[in-house]
């Protein structure tokens, strides 16, 4: 028995703020399928972390990685260009969004069960070394093998609808047709050696050409958790997202 993911999705995102009061607007999410079995997992334990988890070391019998991007509204990402600090409307976007994500998450994994399957959505994706500050499940290297997008210099993630958004992901055991992966890159400093927009839009030189220090990044995001700390965990900066040519779509193009 098949289960209409795209569409479940899709509805879900539509219909949040009738189940949850939220401030924040959302684009329709763009939805991409990974083999769980693809080599490209098994290589980030040497690329990422040897501790990054493969889908069959969450879910044994693993065999489809979902991903989806859920893009900002331009009004949300707009508020965040002006400033140092991140602003009210994109922190409260970033936890607003988490939040519909674990609870989509939760949805998807019910109706695959419903439909016979076995699912493995949020905690077990969500250790996190705070040394180190890398994660054992990477959203946004999971979210490359399914081809829902590509790498910016700026090491976050542009889609067809840009980078201004969230990432969710589930592993499950029901088979769904691979994503196919473009060659192409989107991001126009590895296309064509342009922009580096993102690069003079980082306000804790923890960007540049040729490295990106994490350390600085979080200094930021810890910074502006503090400050929002009553909106909930926001734990989040943005500003390299914004302002830039692939915030809303892949520059030059698709």
């Amino acid at each position: 028995m098949s289960v209409p993911i795209e569409t479940l999705i899709k509805d879900y995102i539509k219909d949040y703020a009738n189940i949850k009061a939220v401030q924040t607007k959302w684009q329709e999410p763009l939805i991409a399928y990974g083999d769980a079995k693809d080599q490209l997992f098994y290589k980030y334990k040497e690329a990422i972390s040897s501790t990054h988890v493969t889908p069959e070391e969450l879910l044994k019998d693993a065999k489809t990685v979902i991903a989806y991007f859920i893009p900002f509204h331009e009004e949300i990402t707009k508020s965040n260009v002006v400033g140092k600090e991140s602003s009210r409307e994109w922190a409260i976007a970033y936890v607003e969004t988490n939040q519909l994500i674990f609870d989509l998450n939760e949805y998807i994994k019910a109706e695959l069960e419903k439909a016979g399957y076995e699912a493995v959505v949020n905690t077990k994706f969500q250790k996190f070394n705070r040394g180190s500050l890398l994660s054992d499940w990477s959203q946004r290297h999971a979210a490359f093998v399914t081809g829902l997008g590509k790498f910016g210099l700026n090491n976050m993630f542009i889609t067809q609808k840009g980078c201004a958004g969230r990432i969710g992901t589930i592993v499950t055991n029901m088979k769904i047709v691979p994503t196919k992966r473009e060659e192409t890159e989107y991001c126009l400093h590895k296309t064509k050696n342009i922009c580096k927009r993102c690069v003079a839009r980082c306000v804790n030189d923890a960007l540049n050409e040729n490295n990106f220090d994490r350390h600085k990044c979080y200094e930021m995001c810890a910074q502006n958790a503090k400050r929002y700390e009553e909106i909930g965990h926001a734990e989040v900066c943005g500003k390299c997202l914004v302002g830039v040519p692939c915030s809303f779509r892949i520059p030059g193009g698709t």
